[in-house]
C-alpha cells in the first residue's frame, strides 16, 4: 500500500501532551478529499492538516518551496480555517522537512495565510474576524444553544461571527477563570438545539480582570464539527482578539484557553484587518500512514 509520512504535533505548547494536538500529512502527490476525510476520521484529532508544495523544483521542494496548499479536516468534515493545525504544519516544515526560510505562505480556503519564525515561537498572519450583535430572530433561535453551552452560568453578552459561524458568549463579569474551567456544557443538547445554519462553534469567555498575567480566558466547543471541546483554537482567537482589544483598550494581548489541556495564545490586533497569533509547538509522534 502507498505510504505517507505523518506527524502529530502539540501546538501552542512547548511541552508534549499540552496545547492542542494536530496531525500533519505532507503530500508530494494529489490525494482525494474523501481519502483525506477518512484519514482525519482515523486520526480522530480535532484537526488533521494536509500540506503540499505548490512549486516543485529541485531535489527537495520542502527546502526550496515557500508556498504550499493547505487543507484542514475534523473527524467529520473539512473546515475553512484552523489556527493550531496551521501552526503544527509550519512547525513540521521548519523542523522536520528542512525549510530554512523565515516565512511560509499557505493557500487555503481562507485565502493566503503566512507563518513566520520569531525566536522560539511561530507567528501566524490571519484574517481578523468580527463578532456582531444578534438580530432579534437570531437571538430567539439561538437561545437554547446559549443555555446548553453555558451550563447554568449567565451570559453578559452574546455575539455572532458570521464569517466563521462562531458564537461568542461573554459570561457575566462576576464569574472568574475558575467558574469557566468548571463549566460543563450539555453537548447533546447543543447538537439538538441548532442545525448549524448560523453556528458551528461556540466561544465562552471571561476577562482576566487585571489580577492575572492573562488578559482573558476562553473555552471553545464544537460538537457540530464532531469536536466537543477543542483545547486551543487559533481561529477562535481571530474573534477573541478584536473583541477584547476593543473592550480592554489594548492591541497586544495574551489569552489562555483553559480547557483540560489548555494553552496560551499571544494575539496582536493590527490595523489592516489582520491579527497575528503566536505560540510554540512540539512534535510528539512521527511515522507513516498506509492508505
Amino acid at each position: 500500500m502507498p505510504r505517507l509520512p505523518i506527524y502529530t504535533v502539540d501546538a501552542f505548547s512547548a511541552q508534549p501532551f499540552l496545547g492542542n494536538p494536530a496531525a500533519v500529512v505532507p503530500l508530494m502527490q494529489e490525494l482525494e478529499a474523501d481519502t483525506m476525510q477518512l484519514v482525519a476520521s482515523e486520526m480522530n484529532l480535532s484537526e488533521t492538516s494536509f500540506v503540499q508544495p505548490l512549486e516543485i523544483h529541485g531535489d527537495n521542494p520542502w527546502i526550496s518551496c515557500s508556498q504550499y496548499s493547505l487543507r484542514w479536516f475534523t473527524p467529520k468534515k473539512e473546515i475553512p480555517l484552523c489556527g493550531h493545525a496551521t501552526l503544527a504544519t509550519a512547525h513540521i516544515i521548519y523542523n522536520h522537512l528542512g525549510h530554512a526560510g523565515d516565512r511560509l505562505d499557505f493557500d487555503t480556503l481562507s485565502g493566503t495565510l503566512s507563518v513566520r519564525r520569531d525566536g522560539q515561537q511561530l507567528v501566524m498572519d490571519f484574517p481578523r474576524n468580527e463578532a456582531t450583535t444578534l438580530a432579534k430572530e437570531e437571538d430567539q433561535c439561538l437561545a437554547p444553544l446559549v443555555a446548553a453551552s453555558c451550563g447554568g452560568l449567565k451570559a453578559k453578552e452574546v455575539l455572532l461571527c458570521r464569517t466563521l459561524k462562531y458564537l461568542l458568549i461573554r459570561l457575566q463579569d462576576s464569574y472568574s477563570r475558575k467558574e469557566l474551567e468548571t463549566l460543563e456544557p450539555d453537548f447533546s443538547a447543543m447538537k439538538q438545539a441548532h442545525d448549524g445554519a448560523l453556528v458551528m462553534g461556540v466561544i465562552v469567555t471571561v476577562p482576566g480582570n487585571g489580577n492575572s498575567s492573562y488578559d482573558a480566558f476562553s473555552r471553545f466547543f464544537a460538537p457540530l464539527y464532531g469536536v466537543n471541546e477543542d483545547p486551543v483554537t487559533g481561529s477562535a482567537h481571530t474573534v477573541l482578539g478584536p473583541y477584547w482589544a476593543e473592550h480592554l483598550g489594548k492591541d497586544d494581548l495574551t489569552m489562555l484557553q483553559c480547557g483540560r489541556r489548555g494553552g496560551a495564545v499571544h494575539v496582536k490586533v493590527r490595523g489592516d484587518s489582520r491579527v497575528d497569533l503566536g505560540g510554540p509547538a512540539v512534535t510528539v509522534l512521527e511515522g507513516h500512514l498506509s492508505i
